[in-house]
């Protein structure tokens, strides 16, 4: 068998435009697979970077090293804030424990002095005369 420019080949029109069909629709098959396969690459690319992202504030953001919201902020000014008032009312609480003991020496003290008054008035009583 000999091929050259000038063998000529005899088909039919039918299985031409079969076989045309058939390579178009493979070329159309290998076309979408690559194009599937970019779609998936660049999801893969964007997912990871996204990832390495998130690791990253992850890590970094319970140490402080990203800032803080401002809503942190505020509640750490507060914490401050009612730290200092915990302070001074300790120091209330601490000045009033001396009171107690100053209040109880004073309430015996009263006591003491009715009983007097009332022996004084029993005394008064019994000689007659309130002057």
């Amino acid at each position: 068998m000999k091929i050259s420019e000038n063998t000529s080949v005899s088909m039919p029109m039918r299985n031409l435009l079969s076989i045309i069909g058939a390579v178009c629709v493979g070329v159309w098959f290998a076309f979408g697979v690559i194009e599937r396969l970019n779609n998936i690459e660049t999801n893969y690319k964007l997912i990871n970077s996204d990832i390495e992202k998130n690791t990253d504030f992850r890590i970094r953001w319970p140490r402080g090293e990203l800032g803080s919201l401002p809503a942190d902020s505020e509640q750490f000014m507060l914490i401050e804030h009612m730290a200092g008032q915990l302070e001074k009312i300790t120091e209330q609480l601490e000045a009033g424990m001396h009171n107690k003991v100053n209040i109880e020496f004073l309430s015996k003290q009263v006591d003491k002095l009715l009983e007097d008054v009332e022996k004084l008035k029993d005394k008064i009583r019994k000689n007659g005369s309130y002057d």
